[in-house]
């Protein structure tokens, strides 16, 4: 198809929208700095009933620059950011913008043995964590080298943003279980030999130490999000202020402005919640932030706060259905609901369109996209639909061993070209390389997933030609989760597939062979607590089967693909 030839969506591209954005040439601290100025004593975010107002965040953003500027971080230098979502997020996250550094999200699941990929592989030196992740860190910084290890961690209890439990409204009352958690104090890792430089959140802001100049560029790295694949470690995505500002300017696809209110349940350390965290910042609108998924406060908090946006997973409104009280709340205030990382039940999305008159908006993206480069416009969305290419995105469909576009209707591999792509992976030439093709004068990513487009341009996801398990929206990678069984003292082979599940859409088996002499002493459900203990939980094969041997190929390679082709469907 000729490069001059409209795309079928621009003939249904909705009239209220531009066809490309207008991205600022700044970098988005400036964005809180701006924000500050024009709303400083509106709520920035809401944490169990706490207000925290623009001013005051980036007044606490700054305190962090300063610090981080004092401990030795430089211009790019990379800081790793490790919590659940919490005030001291935002904080932190701008923070380590405003210090000119790059901000390195890490899963807050993630296990010891996880987390030290996180401090040797972009070469971290100072990490920021929450207090119960403390001791996760500590163990993950002794176990590599001495020169790679992190020289300074800033703790922070998530308390530390709350009211006193008897100034808290019942509406905004955790359970008592995550309360305890939230209130938690873990000791600090005591300052041994080898240990980094442990500092408490209260002290570091205190200090009140300004940061020096703003000199970031929109062509810098700024943030430096993970994503696993088949060779088994993580890759960094390598963002810029530039790619992230124009997915964070993007808030008219969905009807964003200073007056919404959104639900920051998605985690932010994912690319979806950190995207659309930073568009709230951006706006000047308010989140609602929570830092774990608890189905009855969701329902509360809609209610009392009359939140307006929830981007979510489809589990998350199967299980607020499931709630006995769900009747009683009041989600009438919601405007915009969207979502992505696995297709929403047709059934579902009838009834909340039934019940609540709401249109579910399903999206697509990948972290190294910066989350969507496909969205349903909320007023043309279609079901079980990944949607159009927005802002500035030029999606097709080709086959992926000849790269020829297919006509509508044929299914290929999605390649997307657009202005939000990342710019390769860290320090990996050789898997930046294979990430993008050269197609009609414009580089493409090559999302390595499977779909079509429809004769108006909607895009449909049919399959992965990478070997991915999406659980819940999770992204689990077997190559990683078997590196981790391999270490099992009782696995001799471990080959992940995925597994059908009626809640999580898919789920993690693990297919093993176990040593000689674990055979008959070595439970299924030992190998499950092991791992449990070893990696985050989602990783954590939900199956295991035990198998006398796995098929491999004539080059000795495990052949996976039969283990799967083999699991019922």
């Amino acid at each position: 198809m000729n490069q001059a030839t409209p795309r079928p969506h621009e003939r249904i591209w909705p009239q209220r929208l531009p066809r490309k954005l207008n991205v600022p040439a700044t970098s988005l601290s400036f964005n809180l700095e701006v924000t500050a100025r024009r709303f400083p004593d509106k709520a920035a975010t809401i944490f169990f009933g706490r207000e925290m107002s623009f001013s005051e965040l980036q007044a606490s953003a700054d305190s962090v620059a300063g610090w981080l500027q004092s401990v030795g971080v430089k211009p790019g230098d990379r800081v790793a950011l490790f919590m659940q979502n919490c005030p001291q997020f935002l904080s932190s996250f701008y923070g380590i913008l405003r210090a000119n550094a790059v901000v390195v999200p890490v899963n807050p699941m993630n296990k010891a043995e996880e987390f030290a990929h996180y401090i040797t592989d972009p070469e971290a030196k100072v990490a920021i964590c929450s207090a119960d992740l403390a001791a996760v860190v500590e163990t993950a910084n002794t176990a590599v080298p001495s020169a790679k290890r992190l020289t300074h961690v800033l703790v922070t209890k998530y308390s530390d943003a709350m009211n006193e439990p008897s100034h808290i409204d019942p509406a905004d009352t955790p359970s008592a279980a995550l309360d305890a958690w939230l209130r938690s104090d873990p000791a600090l890792p005591a300052q041994g030999q080898g240990s980094a430089a442990y500092l408490r959140w209260p002290d570091v802001l205190a200090q009140k130490l300004a940061p020096g100049p703003n000199t970031a560029q929109p062509d810098d790295l700024a943030v430096l999000p993970y994503t696993s694949g088949t060779t088994g470690n993580p890759k960094g995505c390598m963002h810029t202020h530039r790619t992230l500002m124009h997915q964070t300017c993007g808030i008219q696809w969905s009807h964003g402005s200073p007056e919404a209110i959104g639900l920051g349940v998605v985690p932010m350390f994912h690319i979806t919640g950190m995207v659309g965290m930073s568009a709230a910042v951006f706006a000047g609108s308010t989140v609602i932030t929570m830092p774990r998924w608890d189905r009855e406060l969701v329902g509360r908090t809609i209610s009392r706060y009359k939140v307006t946006h929830w981007t979510c997973i489809p589990t998350m409104v199967i299980d607020l259905f499931g709630s006995p009280n769900y009747k009683s709340f009041d989600l009438s205030s919601l405007r915009f609901m969207n979502g992505g990382g696995a297709a929403m039940p047709a059934a579902v999305a009838e009834r909340l369109e039934k019940e609540f008159g709401i249109v579910f908006a399903e999206g697509y993206g990948l972290t190294e996209t910066a989350a969507a480069t496909h969205a349903n416009p909320p007023e043309r969305a279609k079901p079980q639909c990944l949607g159009i290419p927005i802002f500035g995105v030029d999606s097709r469909v080709v086959d992926p061993s000849r790269l020829k576009e297919l006509p509508p209707g044929e299914v290929g591999e999605i390649i997307s070209h657009g202005p939000m792509v990342f710019k390769g992976y860290w320090r990996q030439p050789d898997a930046t390389a294979a990430a993008f093709v050269e197609f009609e004068g414009k580089t493409f990513f090559r999302t390595g997933d499977l779909g079509r487009m429809d004769e108006e341009g909607y895009f449909f996801l049919t399959d992965r030609l990478k070997r991915m398990i999406n659980a819940s929206g999770f992204k689990v990678w077997p190559a990683e989760v078997e590196m981790l069984l391999y270490k099992h003292p009782a696995v001799q082979e471990a080959c992940i597939i995925a597994a059908r599940d009626a809640y999580r859409g898919e789920t993690v088996k693990a297919v093993v062979v176990l040593r000689a002499e674990a055979k008959g002493k070595t439970t299924e459900q030992d190998i499950t607590d092991w791992a449990r203990d070893h990696m985050a939980a989602y990783k954590v094969p939900k199956l295991v089967q035990f198998a006398d041997s796995l098929p491999k190929s004539g080059s000795g390679k495990v052949m996976w693909r039969l283990l799967q082709d083999a699991e019922p469907k």
